[in-house]
């Protein structure tokens, strides 16, 4: 049986805190490998501007490049309308053996709004949840969102500390617009992508 994580995100950039997460989730739970999913068109940051698809998948193409262990998925960019993590698991689904466990990665705060997903109790019985929380994370609100959602949908939810994920791509964009450094936030290689590129100033 084959055992894969599914790392979703904007990764608008992706940073240390997003490959030490997925790292560790694989060492953790035995995955095969990790396939990275930069998300399309995001229902949930339509307030905000995201970068182009384009940056975003080949910035996650070049952090990953040297694991073997990781992949990146064009399936969601490649998708026309919004990215629904649902519609994506469904699509993985038929193109993996039927025997095949998924484990989807996300971060803490996801988990708090996971109810507003859309067929959240199809996706909760597809695929395992990983949600990685950094250290200092008020984890007294998340226990509680996490036994409402084990209670109503018997699907447990697993929590992995990661130190690294006090990194944020929040700050990494501000600090570019301000003209701050942003070197050890993220590999070389997306640094040096961000200033050739141009992006978040």
């Amino acid at each position: 049986m084959s055992k894969i994580g599914i790392m979703g995100g904007t990764f608008d950039p992706i940073h240390y805190g997003h490959l030490v997460t997925a790292e560790g989730v694989r060492a953790e739970f035995n995955l095969d490998y990790v396939m990275f999913v930069p998300a399309g068109n995001p229902p949930h940051k339509k307030r905000y501007k995201i970068t182009d698809p384009q940056h975003r998948y080949l910035m996650t193409v070049l952090a990953t490049v040297t694991n073997p262990f990781f992949e990146v998925s064009r399936i969601e960019i490649e998708r026309q309308g919004f990215s629904y993590t649902v519609d994506t698991i469904k699509e993985l689904e038929k193109r993996f053996p039927t025997d095949t466990e998924l484990y989807f990665i996300t971060g803490a705060d996801a988990v708090l709004e996971i109810l507003t997903w859309k067929e959240v109790d199809r996706l909760l019985a597809m695929c395992k949840f990983v949600a990685a929380t950094r250290p200092g994370y008020e984890i007294p609100e998340l226990n509680k969102k996490i036994a409402e959602i084990e209670k109503t949908y018997s699907q447990k939810i697993f929590l992995v500390e990661v130190p690294a994920m006090a990194i944020s791509s929040t700050d990494i964009r501000r600090r570019v617009s301000e003209g701050r450094p942003i070197k050890y936030l993220l590999p070389e290689s997306v640094e040096y992508y961000i200033l050739k590129n141009n992006l978040y100033k």
